[in-house]
């Protein structure tokens, strides 16, 4: 199998090529600075030579976009937004005019297309998006705008060929460097892996290879098309969900961080207190419908595992490459 992977070389695209690689299929990396034999340089908006890769592949999984790690400032919310949109419409347009278009184009989308909540999770049926929840910041609502306007991008692409499914993915944990787990475990091993604002809110999250498992089966199930929710199925509490990490590291204690604590700290890794604070409260109900079955349902065993593998990597001095923003 032929799979594309725009925006490729960042930690979700290279969980994706390691697992496909190593499974025998041929992957192709759309980059803005190539630098390996199976990566192939793009803009990221305009058609170009880069869609010649696109045509008679099976597969595409559209990652691109500017990353999330940074302060939501007006420019940066922009920029995120634009790079979305225009991305997923080159690729769009990149399939459309292929003469042998993919069977399947997996669109990256994001939990946060759903509103902040804590009452009820949300599943595609009957989650509610955000964007007018009461009394959040006001720009939360950009970035729930930015992953609806993600998704409008694909769904209006005119490619009657390809099937199309949006991944509206969950933080992907994995043991890699500088990832979302990396970033946590460094915390908890610090002492600072406590409850943030109190530690009501939901997280959700997915482990890296469930990730993996659950893009297999979409590929597989031609029956699947539309918004998907991969995220493991019991989100829970942040102060619980750092409280179990802490106990994966042996760490006893994490000292709590009040909502002016979190926004200095966000302040200075330059990141934004919404990836903190927002209640993200989602669950796969299409994944679970259809059959599939999570290897890491519930998180303290998934963070045991991850500290397990985290260590091994860093014995073995496993490197990855630099982030395609």
């Amino acid at each position: 199998m032929k799979v594309v992977i725009p925006g490729g070389t960042g930690q979700v695209g290279s969980i994706l090529d390691r697992a496909l690689t190593a499974a025998g299929h041929d992957v192709v990396i759309l980059t803005r600075r190539p630098h390996g034999p199976r990566q192939v340089g793009w803009d990221g908006e305009t058609p170009g030579g880069w869609a010649d890769v696109v045509d008679g592949s099976d597969v595409v999984i559209n990652l691109a976009g500017r990353s999330v790690s940074c302060r939501y400032t007006e420019k940066n919310l922009r920029a995120m937004m634009d790079s979305r949109v225009r991305s997923a419409r080159a690729v769009g347009e990149a399939i459309g005019a292929a003469a042998r278009p993919p069977k399947l184009w997996l669109q990256m989308s994001t939990a946060t297309v759903y509103a902040h909540r804590f009452d009820a999770a949300h599943d595609e049926a009957t989650g509610i998006l955000g964007g007018s929840e009461p009394d959040v910041p006001g720009y939360w609502a950009f970035s729930v705008e930015i992953a609806k306007a993600w998704e409008a991008a694909q769904a209006e692409a005119v490619t009657p060929g390809t099937r199309k499914v949006a991944l509206r993915s969950a933080m992907v944990m994995s043991p890699d460097r500088a990832g979302v787990f990396d970033v946590l475990q460094k915390l908890a091993v610090l002492g600072l892996g406590g409850p943030v604002a109190g530690g009501a809110q939901y997280v959700s999250w997915i482990h890296d290879r469930d990730f993996v498992r659950a893009v297999d089966f979409l590929v597989r199930r031609e029956d699947i098309t539309g918004p998907v929710n991969l995220a493991a199925p019991h989100p829970l509490p942040q102060r619980a969900f750092m409280r179990a990490l802490r106990g994966a590291r042996g760490i006893p204690v994490g000292l709590p961080a009040t909502k002016w604590m979190a926004e200095l700290g966000a302040f200075a890794l330059r990141s934004d207190t919404e990836l903190l604070l927002k209640s993200r409260r989602v669950v796969p109900g299409r994944l679970l419908n259809a059959g599939f079955a999570f290897a890491h349902p519930q998180w303290p065993a998934a963070a045991a595992d991850l500290v397990v593998r985290a260590r091994a990597g860093r014995r073995g001095g496993a490197a990855q490459g630099p982030p395609d923003h």
